[in-house]
């Protein structure tokens, strides 16, 4: 077998494959002696049918399965071995009519080759980097929360912002009675959240209530009329509950309030794990630190929009093969024709192009996304995970295991891989050009946002 390449343009290449009998052949007749194996045919014992009977049933579909396969691995193997940097896939140039006998064929694949862009990235080019400096409002905030979290709920006496009112449901008649028919709604054990309703008139009714009060309000408009939640209000089914509009009187039996955590060294503890911090100063710097690792993942993010939009616009005129990928996407597209082609490759052009910059960067850049790497970002996926819930000082071998439940989505791991090596491109950006380091508020850091 002789592979060749013809560049046919700057972008543009042709492989071509010759196909001798010597390189098919053997192979066909041991595909042909297994389905002489497995398969009956009529008038011939299994294992015992003449190969000329075996050629003349499969013979075409078996020479056309084997010399696809054959062909199409040489082709990838040229690409490797010569490490061509093509686009999309190799696209067939003819379709060959296979005859019976055994003879030389010849195979031609188009392919679309990506082009050589400048992009050396070193100490004269310069990217800025924005810090979002820690205020104090955020500290203030960021601590309210996690002595809320890690907070307990105490009976109270009058009602206060996220209290839990419990008590007697009665529906109501149209005049402001107490409906007492036999089909009336009562929930005895009612549990509500005035705070977390979605209409503040309805919250409002509950301002100032005290164990003992009877509060009216409408349960259908506290939750716009969403079916979930007023089911679980009115402890009844779904398509039940849709229905009920009414106002009821909610007798107020217990309330209970939400009391925020001290600053204990259990809190510490449960915070950052047992003894890492031991009074309020060193809870003031662990927390600044929180904060900031939390906002890095913003500045990072604009650093990167930075990086992109610059090579972008540094590669615009770069010449990449629009006939050739755009035959490609309707290859394996289904949606997409002769007719839109030109739209939709439109909105695609930028993701190509910068998808060929990252790959040529990486190469240049010398970096390799390595499992150790995968691993950690799934880790820190999983420890975000379990933040969320108020769970911070979890050992590694937990958070090291739900990582390895994360990356065993294949999907999920498909996604982590890309981040991991658009991370580590950027970080190798970073250490290979300038970088002016500069401390904004988040007011500003949003400003420079949104006009990136």
């Amino acid at each position: 077998m002789n592979v060749t390449f013809d560049k046919t343009s700057d972008v543009t290449g042709k492989i071509i494959v010759n196909v001798e009998p010597a390189d098919y052949t053997e192979t066909v007749k041991k595909e042909l002696k297994k389905i002489a194996a497995t398969h009956v045919i009529p008038g011939f014992r299994k294992g015992h049918v003449p190969m000329d009977q075996l050629r003349r049933r499969f013979g075409k579909q078996v020479k056309s399965d084997v010399i696809n396969d054959v062909v199409y691995r040489e082709v990838f193997k040229y690409i490797q071995d010569n490490k061509l940097d093509i686009l999309g896939q190799p696209l067939p140039l003819d379709v060959k009519e296979l005859t019976d006998a055994d003879e030389a064929y010849t195979f031609s694949y188009e392919v679309g080759l990506a082009p050589k862009l400048d992009l050396e990235i070193n100490k004269d080019i310069t990217f800025p980097y924005y810090t979002i400096e820690v205020s104090d409002e955020m500290r203030a905030e960021q601590d309210k929360m996690m002595r809320e979290r890690l907070g307990s709920q105490q009976p109270g006496e009058e009602f206060e912002d996220k209290a839990l009112v419990k008590g007697v449901m009665m529906e109501l008649n149209a005049d402001g009675t107490v409906n007492e028919t036999e089909n009336a709604i009562q929930v005895l054990n009612a549990i509500v959240g005035p705070t977390f309703f979605k209409n503040a008139d309805e919250t409002a009714k509950f301002q100032g209530c005290k164990v003992g009060d009877k509060v009216v309000f409408n349960p259908f408009n506290s939750c716009n009329g969403n079916e979930a939640e007023l089911a679980s209000m009115l402890n009844m089914d779904k398509a039940v509950a849709a229905n009920v509009k009414s106002d009821f009187e909610f007798a107020v039996s217990e309330i209970i309030v939400l009391r925020p955590a001290e600053h204990t060294q259990e809190f510490f503890d449960q915070v950052f794990g047992a003894d890492k911090v031991h009074n309020e100063e060193e809870y003031t710097a662990e927390l600044t630190k929180m904060i900031a690792h939390a906002l890095e993942g913003n500045s990072n993010s604009l650093f990167a929009a930075d990086v992109r939009k610059n090579l972008l616009e540094r590669c615009a005129n770069a010449a990449i093969p629009v006939e050739f990928l755009k035959k490609w996407l309707i290859s394996r597209n289904e949606g997409l024709n002769a007719e839109n082609i030109d739209e939709e490759f439109e909105k695609m052009r930028e993701g190509l192009l910068w998808q060929i910059i990252k790959g040529q960067l990486m190469e240049q850049l010398g970096v390799k996304v390595t499992e150790e790497a995968v691993l950690a970002n799934a880790k820190s996926i999983a420890y975000n995970q379990f933040a969320q819930y108020g769970m911070t000082n979890l050992g590694d071998d937990v958070i090291t295991e739900h990582a390895k439940r994360i990356l065993a989505n294949e999907e999920y791991r498909e996604q982590i891989v890309e981040n991991v090596a658009e991370n580590l491109l950027y970080d190798a950006i970073r250490n290979a050009s300038t970088i002016d380091n500069q401390s904004v508020s988040l007011d500003r850091f949003k400003e420079i946002a949104q006009a990136q």
